[in-house]
């Protein structure tokens, strides 16, 4: 099997030519991301939401240097910028530029790198290559026990090529993605691990994926819009639980098709659908060994009619979401699909928006989400009935920008991560499902004076009400709570350019109430997390339109926290880099 694998690694160079999808850590809005460098052309207007013209916002002009500090995200996923081909790391001007090429290190041998190059670059055709790399190492000091460190091992890597031609009434996309991701499960673990023949903890595990896709949609105007697109992606982990046993491989066809027609002159119809075919294939497994869960091969259906109409003051959209899962677990429900947006005033607007969906927890959306998961473990799709928001945004004066906003969310079979350690195995995270509903409410602020300075300040309160989806075995229930998702979160960026040249970033986040449990031998002990409380400074100076330079300085705080239990983020740290557009 390894000599399996060493071929593969030989592949790389090749395929990466061809295709790419990596996770990639940003420092503070959201633990983990995936970076899209490619070009996307889909608006897919038969399922867009309706909305008025933008508020005016003040631009808070982030330094987008993406960073490795965390290995896994917080949960729920904070807000992410996608940073798009040939626009990141620098405030240098891009449109002239066709590519891009960025390298930093630092401590904890964090290294990033990226190249993009857009080949064709005009109305008719677009075609663009990216590359990226991520990996970190280095030792962590565990929370759990007193001057105990773990060496980490983390690289990751993107290609992706993608290419878009517009003819004069529609655009059609092509495009492929590798994905690579070698990683170790060093997470604190409470067993004697020399008594087992499952991972060591210096194992690394490897995840990959090869994607394909195409498509093309009618561009505005037409009488008739319509909207087809297919992908196909393969997925597979390099073991299961055990360095004897080969991982799963997963095999996923997808498909959006929509159609939709204006009449009246400010009314439109339509109807949007996607499907999602999900095909596993298992490993044979050495005598002796406990097969795992069994892989449900199944599809994840949805179909939305809508209606929208279009007033001086006002946008609606009305709809509903009807949704079909197959297989062993099929369930058939439905939700709201709503938009509603009134200018109350000038640059004022309430809005409000309900929604549903089918979140399909695949192999490759669960290893996106938390690397660490369990890989022998079929995780069931969740049902979302209800995800609605309500809210005010107003600019109500120059450079100033708020939004008030509060909104719930019912979803069954949510998937809470839980660290476990039976059995003397590795710390892993096993996908516990639940009944959840939350309630939040909060504030964002923007503040921007001229090119100077620039402000914003968000806070969410979560709270949270979870209910067990099976009736729980041995004793009375405990009190579950919403594991590993903070119940109040704060983020600020303050952007600073004291010259031309320079900008100085300070970026704060901050989230408490994060709860998780201890489970082995049966014991299910309650436990609160630390905070996350982050503070991250990045100096960014561009020499000339073409090359830039960048130092960046992360937990200033010194603070120690895990993101998963056992699993311990990095502490102060440092990066120094250079990025040329060219």
């Amino acid at each position: 099997m390894k000599t399996i694998y060493s071929v593969k690694a030989g592949c790389v160079v090749a395929l990466m030519m061809i295709a790419g999808t990596i996770q990639a850590q940003d420092d503070n809005l959201k633990r983990e991301l995936t970076l899209e460098r490619e070009y996307d052309p889909s608006v897919q207007d038969a399922n867009k939401v309706n909305t008025l013209p933008e508020i005016k916002q003040p631009k808070v002009q982030k330094t987008t240097i993406d960073y490795a500090t965390q290995t896994v995200p917080a949960n729920p996923e904070k807000e992410i910028s996608v940073l798009s081909s040939g626009k990141v790391m620098t405030d240098i001007v891009y449109n002239k530029n066709r590519g891009y090429f960025n390298v930093g290190a630092g401590t904890y041998l964090n290294i990033n790198g990226d190249f993009g190059y857009h080949f064709l670059n005009t109305d008719k055709d677009q075609l663009n290559l990216f590359l990226s790399h991520r990996s970190s190492g280095g030792k962590r000091k565990y929370i759990q026990a007193e001057n105990v460190k773990q060496k980490v091992h983390l690289n990751d890597n993107l290609a992706g090529l993608n290419y878009v031609h517009n003819f004069d009434k529609a655009s059609m996309k092509l495009g492929a993605r590798y994905g690579y991701s070698a990683f170790n499960y060093f997470g604190y673990n409470v067993s004697d691990l020399s008594a087992t023949n499952l991972f060591s903890i210096d194992t690394k595990q490897v995840n990959q994926q090869i994607s394909l896709n195409t498509g093309v949609e009618s561009r505005e105007g037409v009488a008739l819009g319509y909207l087809l697109d297919l992908d196909f992606t393969n997925f597979s982990h390099k073991y299961g639980l055990s360095e004897d046993v080969d991982g799963i491989k997963e095999n996923t066809i997808g498909v959006k098709a929509g159609l939709h027609a204006p009449f009246g002159g400010n009314q439109r119809v339509g109807v949007f659908g996607k499907m999602e075919y999900l095909n596993y294939s298992l490993p044979t497994l050495p005598s002796g060994y406990v097969p795992p869960l069994e892989f449900d091969n199944h599809a994840e259906v949805s179909l939305t009619p809508y209606y929208l109409v279009e007033g001086d003051f006002w946008k609606v959209k009305l709809g509903a979401n009807v949704m079909f899962i197959t297989g062993e677990n099929d369930k058939i429900f439905a939700s709201p699909n709503i938009a509603v947006d009134v200018r109350a005033a000038d640059k004022t607007i309430l809005y409000l928006k309900a929604d549903g969906q089918i979140q399909s927890n695949s192999a490759f959306e669960m290893s996106k989400r938390n690397r660490y998961v369990n890989p022998w473990q079929d995780v069931m799709p969740s049902r979302v009935w209800l995800d609605g928001i309500a809210g005010l945004k107003s600019g109500v004066a120059p450079g100033f920008w708020f939004d008030i906003f509060a909104g719930y969310k019912a979803t069954d079979n949510d998937v809470l991560f839980i660290q476990k350690f039976e059995n003397n195995l590795i710390n892993y995270s096993a996908a516990d499902y639940y009944k959840t509903k939350l309630f939040f409410a909060g504030v964002a602020l923007k503040y921007s004076y001229q090119d100077f300075f620039d402000f914003s300040l968000k806070g969410v309160f979560n709270n949270w009400s979870v209910e067990e989806m099976e009736a729980w075995v041995g004793g009375d229930a405990p009190e579950f709570e919403a594991y590993g998702r903070p119940k109040a979160e704060i983020t600020s960026i303050i952007d600073v350019r004291p010259i031309d040249k320079l900008t100085i970033s300070a970026k704060y986040y901050l989230a408490t109430g994060r709860k998780t449990v201890f489970y082995a031998l049966q014991r299910w002990d309650p436990i609160d997390m630390d905070n996350i409380n982050e503070l991250n400074v990045t100096g960014l100076y561009t020499l000339n339109k073409t090359v830039g330079v960048y130092a960046q300085l992360n937990n200033l705080l010194f603070q120690k926290y895990d993101l998963l239990y056992g699993y311990p983020a990095q502490g102060f740290s440092a990066m120094v880099g250079l990025n040329i557009n060219f």
